[in-house]
């Protein structure tokens, strides 16, 4: 290459990562989408619509939210990891979707920890182990007593098979050391149903679907599945709290955060990393968080990279002693 090619190759790469700067330094000038692997009006999605909408007001851009359901949320994961990584594309993420499906799935279609760039966790959702009035059970330690005084006679209910429910009662009957047997369902109303009709015994759900019914005296609250108890439930103790034996350090619960495609600014990154945590701070958001059963919880970029591939191993260990698979 002679000297005048090589400084004309030189001018050029200058200005492309002038360009790349200056386009990433005037980030957002236009509309962002979200891309929702849920079907519109369904949990994930209300709560992307929640926090997404106010994370997009304070970087002064609309947010267009693109529901692309099917294959329990891996569809619109892989249709985000082909888009441009021009900071106009994210994805809302989920447990199932970064955790659970890595593993349920032979072929998800994308890497949860190498598809993507991590911008920032949003929400932990505890779950409640919960029963029907009346079973006469208040404590976990009496549940548990009840569980292995029968191995195999009483049932726990699930939204369906490889679900959140279904893997979080997988991994308690191992903590807890019991013999219950799993009965699927189509969707987790349908399970609460039968849990509070007494078809099934019991079930352990994220809050936004148990604790409607634990408010309405529908369903006895026995405990919450993650570390700490849980704002506005304070009188109903952790799992870890219980005293079984194995139930010490039990902590299992759902969580949503934001990604986006591979190739996506650092700048741009930061920059909604920042509004999410602005967001997530204001107690007008933590209040309606609180109603339904979410906890803030923000994350650095870096934090949430390290948070997936922990989850991604945790939650593949359960679905194979579950037994689970799909396709």
């Amino acid at each position: 290459m002679t000297l005048n090619r090589r400084a004309a190759a030189a001018a050029l790469l200058l200005t492309c990562l002038s360009g790349a700067a200056l386009a990433a330094g005037n980030w957002p000038e236009k509309p962002i989408k979200l891309v929702v692997p849920f079907p519109p009006g369904g949990g994930g999605d209300n709560m992307a619509r929640l926090v997404m909408t106010r994370v997009a007001q304070e970087l002064g851009q609309p947010l267009v939210v693109e529901n692309l359901a099917g294959a329990g949320g891996n569809l619109g994961s892989v249709n985000a990891a082909r888009a441009s990584g021009d900071g106009y594309t994210l994805l809302y993420g989920t447990n199932g979707t970064f955790g659970i499906n890595q593993t349920l799935y032979r072929k998800p279609g994308f890497s949860a920890t190498n598809d993507f760039v991590p911008v920032g966790r949003l929400t932990t959702i505890a779950a409640m182990v919960v029963v029907r009035p009346s079973m006469n059970v208040k404590t976990m330690a009496d549940l548990t007593k009840l569980f292995k005084a029968s191995p195999g006679k009483y049932t726990f209910a699930s939204a369906g098979n490889g679900t959140t429910s279904h893997m979080a009662g997988e991994m308690l009957k191992s903590a807890l050391g019991v013999d219950i047997v799993h009965v699927p369902y189509r969707g987790g109303a349908p399970a609460i149903t039968d849990v509070i009709g007494g078809q099934v015994d019991t079930m352990i759900d994220v809050m936004p679907n148990t604790a409607p019914q634990v408010k309405g005296g529908k369903l006895q609250a026995i405990a919450v599945s993650t570390a700490k108890r849980v704002p506005g439930f304070d009188n109903v103790p952790t799992i870890a709290e219980s005293g079984v034996a194995g139930a010490n350090g039990f902590d299992v619960g759902a969580w949503d955060a934001i990604f986006a495609p591979k190739g996506t600014p650092a700048e741009v990154v930061d920059k909604v990393n920042a509004a999410i945590r602005k967001v997530l701070a204001d107690p007008d958001m933590q209040a309606q968080l609180a109603s339904r059963g979410a906890v803030p919880s923000p994350s650095t970029p870096a934090e949430l990279r390290s948070f997936v591939a922990t989850e991604v191993d945790r939650w593949g260990k359960a679905v194979k002693q579950a037994g689970a698979t799909i396709d």
